[in-house]
């Protein structure tokens, strides 16, 4: 269904380019479809900012829905951004203010690059949390990623997030642990999802903070869980929204990274990703960056068309069905009870409920 794009915003050009339907406001008023107004809270930094924007938009565009889809992305003044990101922030984002006051249906929370031992220290943390708050009781649905999954386990349910050996990186294959749930229902019951992160919540830790876990791996932990009402808050502890070539992007930097010194030890492949001739070329080249960094000459080209040709993507399908399965529940929800039923102790997960209401 259509996303509505009440801006020039770069991100509603690309996806129409795709093949997704974007209307203008005048187009959309023309319709007779039902809106959804959409939130992406978008934290990422500056060199993914526009990149996870039209990641979500570009899966909630694809659902099937009978609505538009209004997109309202916003950022927070504590995150640091260069002269170019603050500029387009300024120029196409809302603010928190402005959201507060014309209302949301649904939220997703992006993750954040984290630079302090603890997430409370972080300059993001009390405004996140203000933005959660007002959330959990005004939008009927909010969808947190990876980092805010984790800000959200700590800050109301006591869960700290354990350091990881090692950076968890790469694409894992994933199980549903509970067929029945409105979310997971029609997906496929082993799927892959990508996970970027140094840090974990355990199974036991989402259980004991009374949430309900839906897909996890043997490998990467849990995935996908819900709030203990199945519904109001959705997490996700992958990135089942990122683009094919978006691990080779993050290795492409780390190496960067490596080149100009700004980490002593070469990054690892991301796991099940690159394919056997592809890591072959890709270790010729570590060779060569190791030797230039030695001599303190410059980093030799890195061969991204050549590797991205080669990829694969196992994931998007999946994702796209479980955000296809969230939105439709957001929309049954909202338009089927003028106040939000978990207000009234009403399971939203629970279509009797809903229809005996």
């Amino acid at each position: 269904m259509p996303l509505v794009a009440p801006s020039k915003l770069l991100t509603f050009e690309r996806l129409k380019k795709e093949g997704i339907t974007v209307l203008t406001p005048d187009e959309a008023q023309r319709q007779e479809i039902r809106e959804l107004h959409i939130g992406l809270l978008n934290m990422m930094p500056d060199a993914a900012l526009e990149a996870t924007e039209r990641q979500f938009f570009r899966l909630v565009g694809e659902s099937n829905q009978i609505a538009q889809f209004h997109m309202h992305p916003f950022s927070l003044r504590e995150i640091q951004r260069g002269a170019r990101a603050a500029e387009y922030v300024a120029n196409y984002y809302e603010t928190f203010e402005e959201i507060k006051e014309s209302g949301l249906d649904a939220l997703i929370i992006t993750g954040a690059n984290v630079t302090q031992p603890d997430l409370s220290l972080e300059p993001f943390w009390k405004p996140l949390i203000e933005v959660i708050d007002w959330a959990l009781e005004n939008v009927t649905s909010t969808l947190c990623s990876c980092l805010a999954t984790h800000a959200v386990l700590q800050f109301r349910y006591n869960q700290k997030r354990r350091p990881l050996p090692a950076k968890r990186w790469g694409v894992f294959t994933h199980r549903v642990t509970d067929r029945s749930h409105p979310l997971v229902n029609d997906v496929n019951t082993l799927f892959d999802v990508p996970h970027s992160r140094f840090n974990q919540i355990d199974r036991e830790q989402f259980e004991e903070a009374g949430l309900h876990v839906l897909v996890e791996s043997h490998e990467a932990g849990v995935h996908l869980a819900v709030s203990a009402d199945r519904f109001r808050v959705v997490f996700f502890q992958g990135h089942p929204e990122y683009d094919t070539i978006s691990l080779m992007k993050e290795y492409k930097r780390e190496v960067i990274r490596y080149a100009n010194h700004e980490r002593e030890d070469y990054p690892p492949f991301p796991e099940n990703y690159f394919r056997r001739q592809i890591r072959a070329i890709l270790e010729e080249h570590q060779d060569q960056v190791m030797a230039a960094r030695s001599s303190r000459q410059a980093m030799p080209p890195f061969p991204e068309e050549l590797v991205a040709r080669t990829l694969h993507n196992t994931w998007h399908d999946t994702a796209e069905s479980v955000i296809n399965n969230w939105v439709g529940k957001v929309y049954q929800v909202t338009h089927s009870q003028r106040k939000l039923p978990f207000m009234n102790g009403i399971d939203p997960a629970d279509p009797l409920q809903l229809r005996n209401k």
